[in-house]
């Protein structure tokens, strides 16, 4: 669905240089705004992500719609001879697929063991940043790799910001082997009764299992209430024979960009301490963010 999009102030210059917006005439003073798809906002903060990127590092790759504008973007700028001598680690077959064929180097775990950054999206965020990821299946790969970056900035668009992880009523999937999934899946569902959990196995639309690039299946949680301590739940969950990882990245994310009709917020970890702060700056925006102050009629790139 398009959107009415805010008029950039303050950051016209690198919002330009994304082609997302033309050049402000001097004659106009006033302009009507610009409307941008969903998509097209994903793309304004994946480009703003890559703000972070400089020469010389090694990169976490992620998956998803909104991780794929972000390494197009880092291929771009490679080829331009903006960035050089990017190593990458992609966090799955598709994105290995989609950084050979823009020429990104690549590499992996074994060999750079520590990554200076990782981008990537997820499927929710909670005000203190804790995340779900692997809807789209990579989760175990993207958990490896960004587990194992000193820094790691999730882009996503407002309708992924939850109170409670599990509170989109949509899935948190965890990876497991294939070996008697049934009964793996009865023990998850069982594990967490109390908050109403429901567990499917995950299919192709001719009803097949879905395969992980790992050769695993998923399962996914469907939850009708909080499932109380995250660390208390994911102990749970891996002490479960069967299961190889789930979908909850918890005290992982450093810096959150959300895209969303008021523009783009940035918020590091140390900005949302307190509970809800970023929900609540979907209400009322008109705190400083970053080197900018937002307010509902300013589009905000803090870094840029």
């Amino acid at each position: 669905m398009a959107i009415a999009y805010p008029h950039f102030i303050g950051s016209q210059k690198s919002a330009m240089e994304t082609g997302m917006i033309s050049s402000p005439s001097s004659s106009s003073p006033s302009r009507p705004p610009v409307i941008l798809t969903q998509d097209e906002l994903k793309k304004i903060a994946a480009y703003k992500a890559v703000e972070y990127v400089e020469s010389g590092m090694v990169l976490g790759l992620g998956t998803g719609s909104t991780a794929k504008h972000a390494v197009d973007r880092i291929g771009e700028l490679l080829r331009q001879g903006k960035l050089k001598n990017i190593v990458g680690i992609p966090t799955s077959k598709m994105t290995h697929e989609q950084a050979v064929s823009l020429g990104i180097p690549l590499s992996d775990l074994d060999s750079y063991p520590i990554l200076d950054l990782a981008i990537d999206g997820a499927d929710e965020v909670d005000p203190y940043l804790n995340l779900v990821k692997g809807r789209g299946g990579s989760l175990l790969r993207e958990k490896m790799v960004e587990g194992a970056c000193k820094k790691f900035v999730v882009i996503v668009d407002e309708s992924k910001l939850v109170n409670y992880l599990g509170g989109s009523g949509l899935a948190m999937p965890v990876e497991i082997v294939p070996f008697c999934w049934k009964f793996t899946a009865q023990r998850l569902q069982m594990l967490f009764e109390e908050s109403g959990c429901v567990a499917k196995l995950r299919t192709y639309q001719n009803g097949e299992p879905f395969v992980t690039d790992n050769m695993n299946y998923i399962v996914d949680l469907y939850f009708k209430r909080e499932i109380g301590d995250l660390k208390v739940a994911s102990d749970a969950i891996l002490r479960l024979a069967g299961v190889v990882e789930h979908g909850m990245f918890i005290d992982m994310a450093t810096t959150l960009i959300v895209a969303g009709e008021c523009g783009v917020i940035v918020k590091d970890k140390w900005d949302s301490a307190s509970h809800r702060s970023i929900l609540a700056s979907w209400q009322s925006i008109d705190t400083p963010v970053g080197e900018f102050e937002v307010s509902p009629r300013i589009f905000c790139q803090a870094h840029i």
